[in-house]
């Protein structure tokens, strides 16, 4: 049975480049084996079906013949491209793949694409291998309604992993020896040959011995025993921007744990909880706000005193005001994030009728509704 590459991907059959690049990009991000609940045949599929729509030319080919035309083999490579490939030893990334429009930014690395789809870690030649990132750390703090609209800093406590500071790193007692891995011979990875529906795949893959380093450790340290690792407090100031609102992410590069010696530290990723605030309702930069007032203010009209998130300000109420008219105080708003400008406030006028109603006051009504008010 042919496959619907305009189904697969999530998009109408005149979706423009930009709107399949879009899809591709979302769901690649989203079904990538390397990912917590990715799916690796569907991330196949998926790259199957962007080589294709991607590809002016064999878009135009698979909207006239379908998925019988000839354009790209499974995951949009050509056989011949494979076949070059088993011959040479590996896969050399450096000239790309003859007809194939593929933007390796849209996962944002290569050799984590194809270590999703094959299990391996496939080399690029002339590049050293890559230094391995340590996990992210994801915390989120609560702050108040006018710290949000104002900005504030606070400094928050976090715990993570950072390099022993008894074996700095190596996983090994001060003053012992590490020797040469045995299965890798130092190399810190290894070739292996896999049979795949493409043919037989040669691939690199990281030691399983010395997990990369290269050496094993004879006596481990007795603080981080051999992990190289070890759990550190540290404080980090976080500057909370003026307008920054509920779900805002900042991130603090660095500032996560680090995997090895040698690896790059993950990032500390801070989501703010903004507290909400009973006097007013938030809409982006903009705030809202509803007041009361009686009959004879909306009337005769009035100036009456409201609060605003720079403190209280007389508000003109017009003569003949009808309720549920809204009122704008511009610039008076919450300020733009990371910008310069502010938002509006907003004042919705509800004309407060009495429940009950004194003598006198029945009096006076009822001789206003015979003079025709």
């Amino acid at each position: 049975m042919s496959k619907d590459y305009y189904e697969i991907l999530g998009v109408k059959k005149d979706a423009s480049a930009d709107e399949i690049k879009k899809a591709f990009r979302k769901l690649a991000h989203q079904y990538h084996p390397d990912k917590g609940g990715g799916d690796e045949q569907k991330f196949k599929e998926i790259n199957e079906a962007y080589q294709v729509l991607g590809n002016a030319e064999k878009r135009k080919q698979y909207d006239q013949f379908g998925q019988s035309f000839s354009g790209a083999g499974p995951g949009g490579m050509n056989w011949q491209d494979f076949a070059r490939a088993q011959q040479s030893g590996g896969f050399d990334f450096s000239q790309g793949f003859q007809g194939v429009n593929f933007d390796f930014g849209d996962i944002g690395d290569i050799e984590d694409l194809f270590s999703g789809i094959f299990g391996g870690s496939f080399r690029q030649s002339g590049k050293n291998r890559r230094s391995r990132k340590g996990r992210d750390i994801q915390l989120e703090l609560t702050i108040d309604f006018f710290e949000a609209v104002f900005g504030t800093k606070k400094t928050i406590t976090i715990e993570r992993d950072d390099i022993c500071t008894v074996c700095q790193g190596s996983g090994a007692k001060p003053g012992s020896k590490v020797k040469t891995c045995e299965q890798c011979q130092g190399a810190g990875q290894i070739d292996t040959v896999t049979r795949s529906f493409f043919g037989m795949v040669r691939s690199t893959q990281v030691c399983p011995t010395c997990h990369g380093d290269g050496t094993v450790i004879i006596e481990k340290c007795s603080n981080c025993h051999g992990s190289g690792k070890s759990k550190k407090r540290e404080n980090i100031d976080v500057e909370i921007p003026a307008g920054a609102d509920d779900g805002v992410t900042l991130k603090f590069a660095g500032k996560g744990d680090v995997l090895t010696k040698n690896g790059t530290p993950g990032d500390l990723y801070i989501t703010l909880r903004v507290l909400p605030d009973k006097r007013f309702e938030r809409h982006g930069s903009d705030v809202h706000q509803q007041i009361k007032i009686t009959f004879s203010q909306a009337a005769l009209g009035d100036k009456v005193t409201i609060n605003t998130v720079d403190g209280q300000v007389k508000l003109k109420i017009p003569a003949g005001i009808a309720s549920g008219t809204v009122l704008k105080l511009s610039g008076q708003g919450i300020p733009h994030m990371n910008k310069r400008g502010r938002g509006d406030h907003f004042v919705k006028v509800i004309v407060d009728v009495p429940k009950t109603l004194t003598r006198k006051q029945k009096q006076l009504l009822t001789e206003l509704r015979e003079n025709g008010l």
